[in-house]
């Protein structure tokens, strides 16, 4: 049988080698079965490289064109859509949520803004009215149960991680806002993957068949588990407490099942090629000219977090956490770019995708494996840390 690391396939440009050894190292020294990372620099591609196994049980080899679930890092595609939105005149991301989709000003939520929705500060986190997932495609049927949904603190007055409800407002918002009134899957499809070539799916299309698609396995040992903050872990186990209700949307809901992969969910089941990703937040590294991207809602995407009144500590996570615009954004114990100026979105298990528009690049990382780093996995941080190394 061959050595996993073997099994290596893709290429870098003159300058960046030091990015392919890291990820080699990363299944020789730290433990990976399969992954792909992609970086693209002032608009070119410099690193594409992918490895190991996309199903390590059967032992079939991670492709090219092998796709992935990247959970929590689809929010940042997500929120690319609002942001094209933005530049097309249809939204400002200080209006009223309630001035775009009128039902959503019910139970004291009229006076919300955009701004306060995708910043994890609107106490939408959780909902009275379970959704399951069967209901997923009734749009209009999941957009009345989020209108009536009280906030669970006062918007504005401080934040928490809605892991999974952020994702079904933006998508109600894209739909109210587009002449069109599709849904931010289309959205997303027509307005940015086609225009740039990518291989990205909110809501899995029939035709893709799931042996391309990576198999994300959660790896369990005493050793990783104590990688997530008490607090955090308390949270998760205690039915009263907001985690425990944000992570349990929509009931029903498992990664694995082509019911769950087929539905929309902004929030957390993106599956595509990681290069696409890559590719997306370099578009907008670069300030976006393909996507027809105003320098106005580039400045907003560049523009430091406003932490709420009360501080930075999620409501939700337990952890300080930094947030703006649907992106989670570099604070002082959160670490991505070369400035504040950058933006992105991890996901559950490791993965990560962020724009560094200082430096013009857009990266990406994804595996199969699953960690329970909240941040800076290490596998994935050692290979933005070699990236910025190559650059210097």
């Amino acid at each position: 049988m061959k050595k996993i690391h073997s099994i290596i396939g893709g290429e870098v440009a003159p300058g960046f080698e030091e990015v392919k050894k890291e990820f080699i190292k990363n299944f020789t020294k730290r433990g990976e079965l399969g992954a792909t990372c992609s970086v693209y620099y002032q608009g070119q591609k410099v690193v594409d490289l992918w490895g190991g196994y996309r199903d390590w049980k059967s032992r079939l080899p991670w492709k090219r064109d092998t796709l992935v679930m990247v959970f929590s890092s689809t929010k940042g595609l997500a929120a690319m859509t609002l942001a094209v939105a933005h530049s097309y005149g249809w939204i400002d991301y200080d209006a009223p949520v309630a001035k775009y989709w009128p039902e959503f000003g019910q139970e004291g939520k009229k006076e919300i803004t955009i701004r306060q929705l995708l910043s994890h500060q609107a106490g939408l986190c959780a909902l009275e009215a379970p959704v399951y997932v069967e209901e997923m495609k009734n749009l209009d049927g999941v957009a009345e149960k989020l209108s009536r949904q009280k906030p669970l603190w006062k918007p504005g007055t401080k934040h928490g991680y809605h892991a999974a409800t952020l994702g079904m407002y933006m998508n109600e918002l894209i739909r109210r806002v587009d002449p069109q009134n599709r849904s931010l899957g289309q959205f997303f499809q027509e307005e940015i993957a086609q225009p740039l070539n990518l291989e990205f799916y909110i809501g899995l299309p029939e035709e893709v068949p799931d042996d391309r698609i990576a198999d994300n396995k959660m790896v369990v040992s005493p050793r990783a588990v104590f990688r997530i903050p008490l607090k955090m872990t308390l949270r998760f186990l205690n039915p009263r407490a907001f985690l425990y209700s944000a992570f349990r949307i929509p009931r029903g809901y498992h990664p694995h099942k082509r019911e769950s992969r087929s539905i929309e969910l902004p929030s957390g089941n993106g599956i595509g090629q990681v290069r696409s990703m890559a590719r997306a937040y370099g578009e907008f590294a670069t300030m976006g000219a393909k996507l027809k991207i105003r320098k106005e809602t580039m400045e907003e995407l560049m523009s430091l977090s406003i932490t709420p009144a009360q501080g930075a500590l999620d409501e939700v996570l337990g952890i300080p956490s930094y947030y703006s615009l649907g992106f989670t954004k570099p604070g002082p114990n959160v670490s991505f770019g070369t400035s504040r100026s950058a933006f992105g979105a991890p996901g559950a298990g490791g993965s990560f995708a962020f724009a560094d528009p200082d430096k013009g690049i857009g990266y990406a990382y994804a595996m199969s494996k699953m960690n329970y780093n909240l941040k800076n996995d290490p596998r994935e941080k050692s290979l933005r840390k070699a990236l910025y190394r190559c650059l210097h």
